[in-house]
């Protein structure tokens, strides 16, 4: 760490991100054969009247990217510290924006493919006559999938270095002096963020809620001085974090049967952004207190989340096509199937994927063949 050019990495920053995008595969399987809520891939495989386990995405959807977003924010500042604005978009635009485009073109399309045989829109296109090379730009824009995260990221870049220089540095220092008072009546602004710049149909890309959470990374939650205050009353928000998520899961799940926790108006209501906000701070100030530490394996997990992040829906998503669809096998056996693929095409199409040079380069935004840590 004595290079000037070197960014200072944070271990509990790096312990979130696996940590978080674990929890995101184990989310999408049970999203896959979703039976409440939000129709997931295949829907419901069993004959179970209530599945008691899809509960699990009640609790952690609302806080699991709005906590990825703080720690993208944190790690913008970081990386802001050692290198000028155009390295930061120049670092960007290759790490996000090209695999978020080119890489459509030249992967990801295969899981517009699969997404499209999910739902029976590649039959149905090809019944009305539709060009083939139209259909392959639909599987294209289909195959966008969990890059959702990744464009917004580079948006939320662009415009953090309009904000740097017209702020020019004053309001970092504002910040840093944040009381836990004031963090507290953030919910506020997320809340009012959370009711904005929402885009119909695709209910994920939710400009200005995830714009906050990342903001605030980069400007509040990556002071020491905000960070120390927030250790202090890492149980604190530890409960208050878990409460809510609870409580929102029981209300909406048990009592209400199963809304859609997606879109309107659950997630404008105030109990989602109580457990985006608090749950993403419960993650945060937890992690920061008794998770900042490093070995063989979080090192390895780390350089590897990226990559989990990227690929594993595509192997959730195959077995669903190929034996849940058809039934082929008991459902308990989809879902562990559907785990298992969701790892093995992560961290396998990784390790293939980030050793082809161009492919690495418009997949995962690898730019150099001697890869050492790619998490985001």
């Amino acid at each position: 760490m004595n290079n000037d050019k070197k960014t200072v990495r944070k271990d509990y920053l790096d312990n979130i991100r696996w940590i978080t995008v674990v929890i995101v595969v184990l989310y999408h399987v049970l999203y896959m054969y979703n039976a409440e809520g939000v129709l997931g891939g295949v829907g419901q495989i069993t004959k179970l009247s209530t599945q008691p386990y899809d509960i699990f995405q009640y609790l952690v959807y609302p806080w699991f990217m709005p906590v990825l977003f703080i720690v993208a924010g944190i790690s913008s500042r970081l990386y802001l510290e050692k290198h000028t604005n155009k390295e930061f978009i120049k670092s960007r635009t290759t790490k996000l924006l090209v695999p978020s485009t080119i890489g459509l073109f030249v992967f990801q399309f295969i899981q517009g493919y699969v997404s499209m045989h999910l739902a029976d829109g590649a039959k149905e296109l090809a019944a009305m006559g539709v060009p083939k090379f139209v259909i392959y730009l639909i599987m294209v824009a289909s195959g966008s999938g969990v890059l959702w995260f990744v464009h917004l990221l580079w948006i939320y870049s662009v415009v953090l270095v309009l904000l740097r220089k017209i702020e020019k540095g004053k309001l970092i220092e504002v910040c840093s002096k944040t009381q836990i008072w004031l963090m507290v009546l953030f919910f506020f602004p997320i809340w009012g963020a959370a009711q904005i710049l929402n885009t119909p149909i695709v209910q994920v890309y939710r400009f200005a809620f995830y714009f906050v959470f990342f903001i605030m990374g980069y400007y509040v939650f990556s002071n020491e001085e905000v960070m120390d205050k927030l250790k202090k009353y890492a149980v604190a928000f530890i409960i208050i974090g878990v409460a809510l998520c609870i409580t929102f899961a029981v209300v909406n799940f048990v009592i209400h049967g199963g809304l859609n926790y997606a879109d309107k108006p659950v997630n404008r209501g105030p109990l989602y952004v109580a457990c985006a906000y608090f749950g993403s701070l419960a993650m945060l100030s937890g992690m920061a207190r008794f998770g900042d530490f490093s070995n063989d394996f979080t090192k390895w997990m780390s350089s590897h989340s990226f990559g989990l992040y990227v690929f594993h829906y595509l192997g959730i998503s195959t077995v669903a096509l190929v034996f849940a669809k058809n039934a082929l096998l008991p459902a308990p056996l989809c879902y562990i199937l559907s785990l298992i693929a969701g790892f093995l095409f992560g961290y396998g199409l990784y390790a293939i994927i980030s050793r082809i040079p161009f492919f690495r380069w418009a997949v995962l935004g690898i730019s150099k063949k001697k890869v050492k840590n790619t998490s985001r």
